[in-house]
């Protein structure tokens, strides 16, 4: 009743009372072992209470003041701090309840504001109203407390089985309490209480509300009474009372009177029995060893005074207000008084002993038998408990074996009557009326007793002497057992009463014997020994006086009797030898005749219910025909009564299958009718009993072709009937007893309901069958499921009439009266919810069908015709009407139950959840009820007061599995609806705002401003209950699917964006909820592993959402209070409040590292992990012998289908129908007997289904719960604010969690299905270990202590060791050994993986390349201090820590040899694209660090290598699909990258160079297509669209990241060949020969963005390498003279178009300028800025570069120098060369560029430096001293990295972005000085040889030798024929203008040029840079020399 414990305002009348039952449950019933001590101390502080059983503090003038007062001046309450002002309403009600139940004023004001607090729980009423249920509420409490401790006593009649110290407490304590005088307060109270006079105080006083409050008052004051009563009956049945007691109870009895029913009540009869027990010395019959104890207690046999006293008192022939009472307690006392006088030594009683006799005949003058019938044994309570049920069987058993005498008494004076009867009938006159009817009563007692059997004692069972051994070895009843022991004397009486009563039996004394063997045959074994009685009895060789027949009690004269009545009635003659009454002499019989009829039909019943053996002998007999006896006198006409007992017992035969299937045949050809003299009597019992035989029919078996050859076959006339003719008219008929209407309905729709169950639509159902009928066909009946749907999908009567029915169902439920029916109208209801229910699960399947078919059927989906309006209160409330049901789940679990079924089925929907919160919302008071009915199911479990546990009955567990699944159904309906989208269901039953947005909710406790208790608060009650103890949620693991569902709930709450606000912030601030639950994680409940798995993910899945939420709001006591908990390895000591303290705020997450390792604890993130089992058990494979295997797997699989969770399932019961349809599909003898192994082979392969199917589950589960974990841990690294964890402790931690996770992945028995999820644990976690590290290792840059300190840090590596106060062991604070374990168990993961799970190595692969990153020396800035140690510094320095760890990395990698390799190989070459990448980038990685080039050799000896170069030619066919202006995947893309930069990788390593060149990757690539498709440039973006799309770069930014591979690629193998320098160059040139088209455009394209000018600077460079005029001759091709000339037309081009370049880059500003400016209009990022200038500066170089190479190549000596630029210093030939080549390229001859050129780019060059210098060394400053720097200008860093979002993030993640672009910055800047520095030294070295050559070998044109010189100059061209190239030619063609006055110019000009500002420029470069790179000072001798040749005068 109530369900909440008390808490806060505890009214001293209710709160500890409370707290009393619940320690008293705990402790007993629960056995809560903990709950014992808690007992004791609770016990000792109420005892008062106890001993002043029910007393209410007395009013008090002083409190009368202090409360009158108490709304100006305040009053203390107890349990408060301070004063409380109360309103003046509360302090007149508080007066009011004071006066009501005579309380002191303070306790009725605290009992008004308890009313208050909970009355949330009781929506509906006010405080004061749930105050005066609070009151008797407490009392009930402490009666119950007092009735179970009493109930735990040490005793006589059972035991609790509790531990000893428990019941010594309890007996001490209750002891005492009897000592006070317990009995004399049990009996006041129990006088006193009484429930109409309380209705009548509460009514005057108001303190009455709705029917429901009264009904729950009145039953908590019952409850109260009974309770005590029953306090007094427990203490009698295990110690009985003492004299003074024993008399205070009789006397009460002595006043006791009946109900109006004529039976006592229950709390009389409680203490009757407890008298009864008083008595009883049954128990001295047991040998136990405490027995001689208990008889040294029982004041019977030990205090002659005891019995003194009570025989006077019992003696006394003052009548008492009930004789009959005082005739079985007389009764009783003679018994025992018979049964002491039997003991040894009881002489000294004698005078007592021997008025047994008397005593026992006064009882039965007062007709005791009759009395115990009547007024005890129907009492309503009588069966509810075991011990009366007991007790008057011994009081019965005792009479018959102890006072035989006394029956046989009984007996003769039974026969005398019986003779004087039959003389006055003779003599025709009135019997006399004198007559004593004690046998008869006796016997009818007897039936009525053992006719029901609640607790299966089969306590009858003693009354059968087994004549033969019965041969079953579970025979229940006593000593029945053992085949050759006698059994037991009163056994021996008891059987040979039964037997002898029915020999000679008079008339009057038939009808009663039949009832006696009734009730005596009630049970299997009963029933079985009285058909034997029955059988035997007939049998002619018994010697009988009765004449031929046999006893009249046998089954051979009871089936004569009734074959010779059917002839009779067929003849409609007298028969002549109707000489007895019994053969039944006129065609009508008489009355009583009738009644014998009916006893033996109703005893025959009974025994073939019971006995299955009984059922078949009778059914079978030859004579006896019983079946057909009987169908024929149903066709008789007989008085109704009879034809339904002839129909009952017919239905009895019906439950045997093989009878059934003849009953319907029979029923068939005798066509019974139901007529209608029913409905004149206004009885029923016909159709009653006709409904009933058909459901028994129905269950037992079904023909389908019912009644062929008659009519058309089918079941439906029958179901017409029961639809048309009983139940659509059972409303409107009369009836005489009202209760009679509901049975109809119950009986007719538990038909309905059973034919329905078993339906399953099938396509055959939907198409019409035609049969043969006398010769024309017509169309046969469909089945009864099929018509049943169909009326119920359709508007039809039947469904409106079931509405309704469901409509005065909760009527009358809601009136909590009693009525005549009741339980027969809530059977009918439910039965009719479940015919809804089943119409809604088969309604899909229905509906499909029917689509298909091609009926012409019209049908509505039933939640739909439920949305309909009910005709009669014109609204649409039938959904409304079945959710009323709920809130009587209290009463009515069944009904609640299958409402809530419904309702979740009906959710599913979302047009009709909108629907259904309109209709719930529409009427407040409904609304209101609605809610509390959903909340009273949710919270029910508390409803099930404890039960004795011997008690705990069927019907208990049954209804106690109900609630819970009503439960688990309204949280599915909670589930499905939140999917929904709002308003939903779920929202209001879940207390959210439905009117405005959801997300504006503000979720309150309940009573909070109005708010009502809702679901969410059910919920969160059931996960909260025990998470104060150690053993944590008591749900978790009593109800674990319970648990599961409501985690759920949560977490879904949490998830969704609309509700996830209003309830984090609810559970974070009234509830701490997660912080409570997860102190519990992890569970641990192996019974229920997978319920267990989930409950756990979804409140990890909760965790990481709240983690996240404070994480981004900042909230960080929250975060940190939660990662403590989740990543502590100390014990913590329990939070005192809800916040830490600030020595909390400072701890590490494991912060106390250095104390006492020994009291570490596991970390909880670990515990978690560990509770996940990784191995699973798989079922046994199928060992089949009849079904072949693979046929059964596709069945099998056939069957699966998802089930809720979204796991595919095999469905067991499709599974069964289809294995069973096969089976009965077999023909043949053979079939019929192998039947019963092929349903065993069934069974097996069902069970291994199941097995399956639970397998499939668990695995989900187990991937459930790592995949939250996996989150959660994630959440943890990523999300949460760094710095809340300590670095070296997110190490360790980290580290701990991966070898953890490693070992139970590696174990042998880990299921691989869990491997993917493992491995993308092991990637974010080694990500992370890797990104700490790392972090650690840049920590000293930051925190150098000086500068000195820094500039050594920046050094090219951490060279000398750190200071000693810093002492670094091995790498990480982890310790190299950790790092290495985690690589190990790394690459064991990889071997593990095998061949498959190429996904799992995926992840790992990544995992992989993180961990090798830890090794790789971060980022340093280059600051040009390096170059300033010696050589010999630099080899001797010791080994820094990133190679040693890099060395150590790569021995363990190569001690996994080739298995490894090949593994990864294998995945680099084929399989999924990322898997490529990724393997590819591994090795690639490998590759970089192994010095041994084991991997290297690996590569090209297996082939992999030419696998990886031969693949290219594949790739050049997607890779031309992917430059359409729409690509299809860009996943081609990216594999191509990545092996290019693997390939390049290898090409860095000489050795890996000849292997590329000797699989011909340059060859490839020359064969490949695809960089001949260079798409045109599109100035408007990308195709005329303004915003190109973010992800999918232009067709032209495709391109380049489809050459610049390849060109990389090319530069690499040129560079790193050395010893095959000149074939790599060949190749190469063929390369650029082979694509020229592509070169010649790139070379001219004029674009000036960063990636054209990538492009550029990597062609130039390769092409400075390879175009060279020496390559030609080293060509393996066999080269003919034109096509030499046509390569070397070639190389001209190319160098004609670098010389060309120059001018563009490194001519005048112009370019520049435009450059820039173009540059910012686009917008770009700085660092593209940074890009442009660098790729320009490159271009320069390598152009120089090729220059210089063709200078020296072609011209061994100085005098025949190639002269690549013209004598001019003007700008003009320098403006004009790209000018005319761009817009003329016709013209034949290319016009060499002029010196002027290169004088300009040393200029630009010299300048260039001195500004990157400064740029750089400012850089290096501000990266000393960055936390100084003004944050305007750390923001514009960080702004460069990061372009959005910078505000948001943290200081230091800031100064992190800022020094990581200052280092690039200073990096790039050292690249672009040394870029200057070649520059500078090549353009000098180019001006050097031409001004030599110039000044000093070259003769002008002007001069008289002109024309030998050049002729001498051509010729000594041709000699070098083998390099000549066109520019040669053309050269001399360009020199032919070469003037005298040129060459004076070009001195003078240079002179200029070449000035003093400029020299010392070139010198102060070398001694700030070259100097430091070099020893060799090359600009200063160039300088110097071109000093000199300008000297030199011409002359």
């Amino acid at each position: 009743m109530m369900t909440i414990l008390a808490t806060q305002t505890t009214a001293s009348l209710w709160g500890p009372y409370k707290d009393i039952w619940q320690t008293v449950g705990n402790a007993l019933w629960r056995r809560q072992p903990e709950a014992v001590h808690l007992l004791d101390m609770i016990l000792k502080k109420h005892k008062p209470d106890f001993i002043s059983l029910f007393r209410n503090p007395p009013k008090n003038v002083q409190q009368h003041e202090k409360v009158q007062k108490a709304s100006t001046e305040g009053v203390a309450i107890q349990g408060q701090q301070g004063t409380r002002l109360l309103p003046e309403q509360l302090i007149k009600e508080a007066f009011i309840l004071s006066d009501l139940f005579d309380i002191g004023e303070l306790a009725a004001v605290e009992l008004l504001l308890a009313g208050e607090h909970q009355q949330p729980h009781f929506p509906g009423l006010t405080r004061g109203l749930v105050a005066v249920l609070l009151y008797w509420d407490g009392k009930r409490c402490i009666a119950n407390s007092l009735k179970a401790l009493i109930q735990s006593r040490r005793g006589k009649t059972w035991t609790l089985e509790l531990s000893p110290e428990l019941v010594s407490m309890t007996t001490r304590f209750t002891d005492e309490l009897m000592e006070q005088g317990l009995t004399y307060k049990v009996l006041t109270l129990v006088s006193q209480i009484d429930v109409n006079n309380e209705f009548e105080k509460l009514q005057r006083e108001r303190g009455l509300g709705s029917e429901k409050h009264r009904k729950e008052v009145s039953d908590l004051i019952k409850e109260c009474r009974q309770s005590l009563a029953e306090s007094l009956f427990a203490w009698a049945c295990q110690s009985p009372l003492g004299k003074d007691d024993t008399l205070l109870l009789i006397g009460h009895l002595e006043r006791v009177s009946v109900e109006a029913n004529g039976s006592l009540d229950a709390v009389n009869l409680a203490l009757l029995m407890a008298l009864l027990y008083c008595f009883d010395i049954s128990f001295i019959e047991q040998s136990t060893e405490e027995r001689d104890d208990m008889i040294h207690q029982l004041p019977l046999l030990t205090e002659r005074q005891y019995i003194a006293t009570v025989h006077s008192r019992l003696q006394d022939s003052q009548p008492w207000k009930l004789p009959g009472l005082q005739a079985t307690v007389r009764l009783a006392w003679a018994l025992a008084l018979r049964g002491i006088s039997q003991l040894p030594d009881v002489t000294a009683l004698a005078e007592f002993t021997e008025a047994d006799e008397a005593m026992a005949e006064l009882a039965v003058a007062d007709n005791v038998f009759l009395f115990l019938t009547e007024a005890v044994v129907v009492s309503e309570n009588f069966y509810q408990e075991e011990f009366y049920i007991r007790r008057i069987h011994n009081l019965i058993t005792d009479f018959l074996a102890l006072m035989p005498m006394k029956v046989k008494q009984l007996r003769n004076r039974a026969d005398e009557d019986a003779r004087m009867i039959h003389m006055s009938m003779q003599m025709g006159n009135e019997p006399p009326i004198s007559l004593r009817r004690d046998l008869e009563h006796l016997m009818l007692l007897i039936g009525e007793l053992y006719k029901k059997n609640p607790f299966n004692l089969e306590l009858a069972l003693e009354y059968w002497c087994p004549s033969e051994p019965l041969q079953t070895s579970t025979i229940l009843g006593s000593y029945l057992g053992v085949a050759h022991q006698r059994p037991p004397q009163r056994q021996v009486v008891l059987s040979k009463f039964v037997r002898q009563m029915g020999d000679l039996l008079p008339p009057t004394i038939y009808i009663p014997y039949l009832k006696m063997l009734q009730g005596l045959a009630n049970g299997p074994q009963c029933a079985h020994y009285c058909f034997s009685l029955l059988k035997v009895n007939g049998s002619s060789h018994v010697e009988n006086i009765q004449g031929a027949g046999g006893s009249p009690v046998s089954w051979e004269h009871f089936f004569h009797s009734l074959m010779l009545y059917h002839e009779h009635l067929r003849k409609d003659l007298p028969s002549a030898d109707s000489v007895q009454y019994r053969h039944l002499p006129s065609r009508g019989i008489t009355q009583k005749e009738q009644d014998g009829l009916i006893a033996f039909l109703q005893l025959t019943s009974t025994i073939i219910t019971w006995s299955e053996n009984a059922r078949l002998a009778l059914c079978e007999h030859p004579q006896w025909t019983p079946v057909v006896v009987i169908l024929g006198l149903l066709q008789c006409s007989i008085p109704p009564v009879l034809k339904a007992e002839l129909l009952k017992t017919l239905a009895a035969f019906g439950k045997s299958p093989e009878i059934a299937a003849s009953l319907w045949q029979s029923l068939e050809y005798t066509q019974v009718e139901l007529n209608e003299i029913e409905s004149r009597c206004e009885e029923y019992p016909l159709t009653r009993a006709f409904c009933h035989l058909i459901s028994t029919l129905v269950e037992s078996s079904f023909p389908s072709n019912l009644g062929a050859g008659l009519r058309p076959p089918g079941f439906d006339p029958y179901l017409q009937f029961l639809r048309d003719s009983v139940f659509l008219r059972f409303r409107t008929r009369a009836y005489r007893r009202a209760a009679e209407k509901w049975e109809v309905a119950e009986v007719v729709l538990e038909v309905f309901y059973k034919l329905l169950r078993d339906y399953e639509p099938q396509l055959e159902d939907f198409v019409d069958q035609f049969v043969e009928l006398q010769g024309e066909e017509i169309i046969a009946y469909k089945p009864p499921g099929f018509s049943l749907m169909y009326h119920l999908l359709n508007e039809s009567p039947m469904l409106e009439l079931a509405l309704s029915l469901l409509e005065e169902g909760v009527k009358q439920l809601d009136t909590y009266a009693p009525f005549p029916g009741k339980k027969h109208l809530e059977k009918a209801v439910q039965h009719c919810l479940a015919l809804l229910n089943l119409t809604l699960q088969k309604e899909n399947l229905f509906m499909d069908l029917l689509r298909e078919s091609q009926l012409a059927l019209i049908v509505s989906p039933l939640e739909q015709l439920l949305q309909g309006i009910n005709p009669r209160t014109k609204k649409a409330d039938n959904v409304v009407n079945i959710a009323r049901y709920l809130y009587h789940g209290n009463t009515n679990p069944e009904l609640a139950f299958e409402s809530a079924k419904i309702l979740c089925c009906i959710s599913c929907n979302s047009n009709i959840q909108i629907k259904l919160v309109g209709d719930f919302t529409h009427d407040q008071s409904i609304s209101q009820r609605l809610m509390a009915g959903f909340v009273e199911c949710l919270d029910s479990e508390d409803m099930e007061e404890f039960v004795r546990l011997e008690e705990g009955s069927e019907l208990e567990k049954k209804l106690a599995g109900i609630r819970h699944e009503t439960r688990i159904h309204i949280l599915n309906l909670l589930i499905t609806s939140l999917e929904r989208n709002p308003p939903n269901l779920a929202l209001y039953l879940l207390g959210f705002e439905l009117k405005k947005p959801v997300s504006t909710t503000n979720l309150q406790d309940p009573g909070v401003l109005g708010c009502p208790r809702t679901c969410l608060h059910a919920i969160l009650n059931i996960l909260e209950k025990g998470t104060e103890g150690r053993t944590g949620p008591v749900a978790v693991r009593e109800s674990p699917q319970l648990a599961e569902l409501c985690y759920q709930v949560i977490y879904q709450l949490c998830a969704c964006s609309d509700t996830s606000g209003p309830t984090m912030r609810y559970l974070r601030t009234s509830q701490d909820f997660l912080f409570s639950q997860l102190q519990h994680l992890p569970f641990s409940n192996k019974e229920y592993e997978i319920s267990m798995l989930n409950q756990m993910s979804w409140l990890m899945k909760t965790a990481s959402i709240e983690l996240r939420v404070t994480s981004l709001n900042r909230q960080r006591s929250h975060t940190q209070r939660l990662l403590h908990l989740l990543l502590d390895d100390m014990p913590v000591k329990p939070y005192s409040d809800g916040e830490g303290g600030l020595e909390d705020e400072n701890r590490s997450v494991s912060g106390f590292l250095h104390f006492d390792t020994a009291t570490k604890v596991r970390r909880k993130i670990l515990s978690i992990l560990d509770s996940i089992d990784f191995s699973q058990e798989i079922p046994e494979p199928l060992q089949l012998d009849f079904f072949d295997r693979a046929q059964i797997e596709q069945v099998i699989a056939n069957c699966e289908h998802k089930n809720l969770r979204g796991q595919t399932v095999c469905n067991v019961k499709l599974l069964h129908r289809v294995l069973v349809a096969e089976v009965n599909a077999l023909q043949g003898m053979a079939a019929i007997g192998q039947r019963p192994l092929l349903m065993e082979e069934i069974s097996t392969i069902l069970q291994y289904v199941v097995g399956r199917n639970k397998l499939l589950q668990c695995l989900h589960a187990k991937r459930h719960a790592l995949e939250s974990w996996r989150q959660l841990v994630e959440i943890i690294l990523t999300a949460c604010p760094q710095d809340l964890i300590q670095a070296e402790d997110r190490q360790l931690i980290i580290r701990d969690i991966l070898q953890d996770v490693h070992d139970k992945i590696l174990d042998d028995e880990a299921a691989q299905e869990l491997m993917p999820v493992v491995a993308g644990a092991v990637f974010t976690l080694t990500a992370h270990l890797s990104q700490a590290v790392r972090t650690e290792q840049k920590q000293p840059l930051v925190l150098g202590p000086g500068e000195a300190h820094y500039a050594f840090m920046l050094d090219s590596s951490f060279t000398s060791p750190p200071p000693a106060e810093n002492p670094v062991v091995g790498f990480a604070s982890i310790g190299d050994s950790s790092l290495h374990i985690i690589l190990k168990k790394l690459l064991d993961f990889i071997l593990k993986t095998g061949g498959g799970f190429q996904r799992v190595r995926t992840h790992l692969y990544g995992s992989l390349l993180y961990y090798l990153q830890i090794a790789q020396r971060p980022d340093e800035p280059d600051t040009l201090e390096a170059a300033k140690k010696t050589m010999w510094e630099r080899l001797t320095a010791p080994e820094d820590v990133f190679s040693k760890l890099q060395r150590e990395n790569i021995a363990i990698i190569e001690s996994y040899g080739a298995a490894l390799m090949e593994v990864v190989c294998r995945d680099a070459c084929d399989g999924h694209e990322i898997g490529r990448m990724l393997a590819l980038a591994l090795l690639d990685r490998i590759v970089s660090v192994d010095k041994q080039q084991q991997w290297l050799l690996y590569l090209s000896n297996s082939g992999y290598l030419k696998v990886l170069v031969d693949s290219l030619v594949e790739d050049d066919r997607t890779l031309q699909s992917l430059l359409t202006p729409q690509p299809p995947l860009l996943k081609a893309l990216y594999t191509y990258e990545s092996k290019m930069a693997f390939l390049t990788r290898v090409a860095k390593i000489q050795q890996g160079a000849l292997e590329l060149l000797r699989s011909g990757v340059i060859v490839r690539l020359a064969q490949c297509q695809v960089y001949d498709m260079r798409p045109e440039m599109d100035p408007q973006g990308m195709f005329g669209m303004r915003d190109p799309p973010v992800f999918i770069p232009t067709p032209v930014d495709r391109y380049r990241q489809i050459l610049l591979p390849a060109l990389r690629l090319c530069q690499v193998i040129l560079t790193s060949s050395m010893a095959q320098h000149l074939q790599a160059a060949g190749q190469v040139l063929q390369f650029l020969i082979s694509h020229s088209d592509t070169i010649q455009a790139i070379l001219r394209c004029q674009d000036v963005s960063a990636g054209s000018l990538q492009e550029l600077a990597l062609l130039t460079g390769i092409i400075s390498k390879a175009a060279l005029p020496g390559i030609l001759s080293e060509l393996d091709v066999d080269v003919n003279e034109g096509s030499l000339m046509e390569l070397q037309g070639h190389i001209g081009r190319f160098q004609r178009q670098c010389l060309g370049l120059l001018s563009r880059f490194g001519g005048s500003d112009r370019l520049r300028q435009f450059k820039f400016q173009d540059d910012n209009v686009e917008g770009d990022r700085v660092s593209k800025k940074d890009e442009v200038e660098l790729a320009m500066q490159q271009i320069c170089a390598n152009v120089m570069e090729y220059c210089q190479s063709l200078m020296l190549q072609s011209s061994p000596t100085f005098q025949h120098g190639v002269c690549l630029f013209t004598p001019s210093l003007s700008e003009t030939s320098n403006r004009d060369g790209p000018r005319q080549d761009t817009q003329a390229p016709v013209v034949p001859y290319w016009r060499l560029p002029g010196l002027g050129i290169i004088v300009y780019l040393l200029k630009q060059s010299a300048n260039d430096f001195f500004s990157y210098y400064d740029s750089h060394r400012r850089s290096v400053n501000k990266l000393q001293n960055v936390e100084q720097l003004p944050p305007d200008e750390i923001k514009e860093l960080c702004q460069s990295v990061m372009p959005a979002g910078v505000d948001k993030i943290s200081t230091a993640q800031k100064y992190v972005l800022a020094r990581r672009r200052l280092v690039k910055l200073i990096n790039n800047r050292a690249k672009l000085l040394s870029l200057c520095s070649f520059i500078i030294e090549t353009c000098l070295f180019i001006l050097w040889r031409h001004l030599e050559y110039y000044l000093l070998h070259c003769t002008p044109t002007d001069s008289q030798e002109s024309l030998f010189a050049s002729r001498t100059l051509f010729k000594s061209r041709r000699l070098q024929d083998s390099f000549t190239s066109e520019s040669n030619l053309d050269f001399r063609s360009g020199l032919t203008i070469v003037s005298q006055h040129d060459l004076d110019q070009l001195q003078a000009d240079t002179i200029n040029a070449f000035g003093e500002s400029l020299q010392k420029k070139l010198l102060d470069i070398e001694g700030l840079y070259s100097k430091v790179r070099s020893r060799y000072s090359f600009i200063q001798a160039l300088v110097r020399r071109v000093r000199g040749l300008l000297r030199i005068s011409r002359n």
